[in-house]
């Protein structure tokens, strides 16, 4: 009976693992779908935003006086990643992805000579990459979605960015993250923030209209600035980069929160076809004990 008994306790300690598990899939669909909706309804706003500056970034390219932000520092030597991860576990691949992606680029711009820095969003990137790359960890923030994430908190995110491009810490910065497709998918994705690169449909085959302050996007549509496009982008630049932060947290929390719902999925339907086998097991075992002990009393009986 002690095989028995074993056996009711792993039966047991699987179906509260299953509550547990059931209970945290709840929780994360729950939260999944305000989550969507706020990252779905962030990327035209960022998206329009990014291209208005590309715009402005490309009717000013070769002028002096243009914000460092657009123009870097001239140098490509030393670069900050900044991995967008959880603060928490239990969400399947979610971490590793942006962890061995934030991997791979150290690999790769160490092998180039450059120099690389980290500024860690979520626990989970800091206590993964300080193991290996403790000393190029400058700065981590965690729990910006406790209680709740807003663009306050990507802000003070975007303002610490630019204080340590002011001390001259870096020469490019580029953030990578998980882009929110589906519960069951998200695409890793990085994105330079300094200095700023105009997306590609707008980046190319922009022209002057011949008149000061005028300026022509791939759309065809004419422009003219007041004030001059180098003050329209010094406002506008650090505003772009605080928003497109927001626009990578608020992809990260709609990913986390599919990714777990779909771990937890799997690990509760997991936990029942455990408990399944170990229920087969049991009233094998216990079967098996029962007719062992029908056979020695049939045994004894006929002995006497």
């Amino acid at each position: 009976m002690a095989n028995l008994k074993i056996l009711r306790r792993r039966i047991q300690s699987v179906r509260s693992t299953q509550k547990i598990t059931s209970a945290m899939k709840m929780v994360a669909a729950s939260k999944l779908r305000r989550a969507q909706e706020q990252a779905e309804a962030a990327r035209p706003y960022a998206e329009r935003m990014e291209r208005m500056v590309g715009a402005l970034a490309a009717s000013t390219r070769g002028r002096e006086g243009v914000s460092p932000l657009l123009s870097g520092t001239g140098r490509d030597q030393v670069h900050l990643l900044i991995p967008i991860t959880a603060d928490r576990g239990l969400c399947g691949s979610f971490n590793s992805a942006i962890i061995r992606a934030t991997q791979r680029d150290i690999r790769r711009l160490e092998a180039e000579g450059k120099t690389v820095k980290l500024l860690c969003v979520g626990r989970k990137a800091r206590d993964a990459l300080r193991r290996d790359h403790g000393d190029k960890i400058v700065e981590t923030f965690q729990d910006l979605q406790r209680p709740a994430l807003d663009f306050a908190k990507a802000d003070g995110v975007a303002q610490r960015i630019m204080e340590l491009f002011e001390e001259g810490a870096f020469d490019v910065a580029s953030v990578v993250y998980n882009r929110f497709r589906s519960a069951i998918s998200q695409i890793v994705t990085h994105q330079q923030l300094i200095p700023f690169t105009p997306p590609e449909a707008e980046e190319s085959d922009d022209t002057a209209d011949g008149s000061e302050g005028g300026a022509q996007t791939a759309s065809g549509a004419v422009y003219e600035f007041e004030p001059a496009e180098e003050d329209i982008l010094a406002a506008l630049l650090p505003d772009n980069m605080a928003v497109q932060v927001y626009r990578g947290l608020l992809e990260s929390a709609a990913s986390e929160h599919g990714a777990r719902m779909t771990a937890m999925d799997n690990a509760t339907r997991n936990a029942g076809e455990m408990i399944d086998r170990l229920a087969l097991v049991y009233n094998r075992t216990r079967q098996a004990a029962i007719t062992t002990e029908l056979i020695e009393i049939i045994s004894g009986a006929e002995a006497i």
